[in-house]
Order: structure tokens, then sequence, then C-alpha cells
């Protein structure tokens, strides 16, 4: 295939499991893996200028849209949901659990975190990841009208257990 790059030799470095001998894109075949109950910690940080802060601090967070943080719960719920649909190689899994919470570790940062469980053959990391970043652009959607200035950052896995290495950040 023209411009894909070889493929490096499995003995010597970890490889791509997205991708096929040819170079071609795949889902991954994990009906050899075993059943494990699977758990997966994803956040995002919205910050906020301090003109912006100053509004939906002195109004518990409520906007003209409506109640911000449970929108966003509400939103990032969806997406977890629909990870398989917006991410072509996720597989679609059975999810037993979905859990958000929030904290300002500063002012002018919003902290949202997204839990994911499931009992399956492969992780949920995609899934935490996609509903946290959403539920982040929810709340810039729904607070946008008070600054331009307002930006996601730092989206990241904070945990994941089940599989075959835990990882905590």
């Amino acid at each position: 295939m023209r411009g894909v790059p070889e493929m490096p030799d499995s003995s010597a470095s970890p490889t791509l499991s997205h991708v096929g001998p040819e170079g071609a894109p795949r889902m991954v075949d994990v009906s050899e893996k075993p059943v494990t109950v699977r758990r997966a910690v994803a956040a995002a940080e919205v910050f906020f200028p301090p003109e912006a802060w100053e509004v939906l601090a002195a109004g518990d967070w409520q906007t003209a849209k409506g109640a911000v943080l449970p929108t966003a719960v509400i939103a990032g719920t969806q997406a977890v949901k629909r990870t398989a649909d917006l991410i072509p190689f996720c597989h679609p899994l059975p999810l037993e659990g979905i859990r958000f919470t929030h904290d300002f570790p500063e002012e002018g940062l919003l902290r949202l975190r997204c839990e994911v469980r499931t009992t399956a053959r492969t992780g949920v990391e995609m899934e935490a990841y996609t509903g946290a970043s959403v539920a982040a652009l929810t709340v810039i959607d729904m607070t946008k009208a008070l600054s331009p200035a307002l930006e996601v950052r730092a989206v990241r896995l904070l945990a994941k257990t089940g599989g075959k290495a835990d990882y905590h950040r």
C-alpha cells in the first residue's frame, strides 16, 4: 500500500493492534480474550477566564440554556453509549455503569471525570474518554456566550483495570 509505513517486527516492540499486516485498518479480534470486569476513568478540564467564572459561580452554574453540570452529565452519558458509533474500531459493549463526578481544583477550572464499567473481552477506555470529552464540550456549549476564551484542556485517562495491564495515573 502506497504511503503506509512498514509494520515493525512484533517481537521487537509493541505494534498497533488496529493495523493489519498489510497496513490496512481493522477491528481487533477479541474473541480469544477472557471476559473480565473492566473499568476506566477519564477526565477533561474546562478553563474559564475570570469574567466567565464569576458569572457561573454567582449563578450556581445555571444559564439561560439550563443547569450546566446536570446537562453535561446527560450529554456525557449519551456519548458513552454511542462510542462504538463514533469511533470506527471500538467494539459495542454492554455497559454496566457510567458515573460522572466533578470538582473545581482551582478558581477558573472545572474538572469532569467519567467512570465506565463493563464485563467484557475488551476495555472501556474509549467510552470514558468520549464521555469526559462530550461532557466538557457540553459545558462549553452552555457557557460560550460568557466568553470566547473558554478551553477544554487535559483530556486524559486516569485509570483502567481488568485487562492485560492495569494503569493508574
